[in-house]
């Protein structure tokens, strides 16, 4: 009897709504995200609020440096000379007492779509989207890339330090996301001493775009005219 083997690379594809034609510029760029990334549901209190929140500062740090160099979101100062455009739009996304700073929302009418590649020590024959669904370990990570959406969601007793207010995120949430792609393949680097031999490596390609041509803005604020 034949042994059917899934070979690596493997790509597979999850469409969650129509991608806008023809409307505004599209901006690209990619995430690094790399340790430990734990399935929901299994240890933890099944919520991995704390591992979510490890990536999400990770992606504050790359977040910050994109708005920082990307010319159309490098900030500026506004009329009074005193605070960035960043600044203004982060007072927008207050919550919990923390000043959020989502690339991707809903008052700015930006969708995105992710382009994952996944490196793992996983067995081959492992899929990362099976029967519509996603694998556990991604809902953690799109968690991990938007913003929280109640208090009980940040680690208890968490704080921004100076540099993480405001705090930089992709979305300020996954409904915005139109695709995911994920392409699954070894990880073959060796395992450093102080690595679990579960932790991953993945780039991720963001695609962002305007969903909405009549709203020329970031976070509410005007980036032209």
């Amino acid at each position: 009897m034949a042994i059917h083997t899934i070979e690596f690379p493997q790509t597979e594809i999850l469409p969650i709504d129509v991608w806008p034609e023809d409307e505004g510029q599209t901006v690209e760029f990619r995430l690094v995200c790399k340790g430990r990334l734990p399935e929901e549901g299994h240890g933890g209190g099944g919520s991995r609020n704390a591992e979510k929140h490890e990536i999400r500062l990770a992606m504050h740090k790359q977040l910050k440096a994109l708005w920082n160099e990307h010319p159309v979101l490098m900030p500026w100062q506004t009329p009074d000379q005193e605070r960035t455009t960043a600044d203004v739009i982060a007072d927008n996304w207050q919550r919990c007492n923390i000043r959020f700073l989502p690339l991707v929302n809903n008052k700015a009418g930006l969708a995105c779509a992710l382009d994952i590649l996944f490196l793992r020590r996983d067995p081959p024959g492992s899929a990362i989207i099976t029967g519509g669904d996603i694998d556990n370990r991604l809902k953690v990570l799109l968690d991990g890339l938007k913003m929280p959406r109640e208090c009980s969601q940040i680690p208890q007793g968490w704080q921004p330090s100076p540099d993480q207010n405001p705090l930089y995120c992709l979305m300020e949430d996954d409904n915005l996301i139109t695709e995911i792609k994920v392409t699954s393949d070894r990880l073959l680097a060796p395992i450093e001493p102080d690595e679990h031999k579960n932790n991953v490596e993945l780039v991720i390609h963001v695609t962002t775009k305007i969903t909405n041509p009549m709203i020329v803005s970031i976070g509410g604020v005007p980036i032209v005219g």
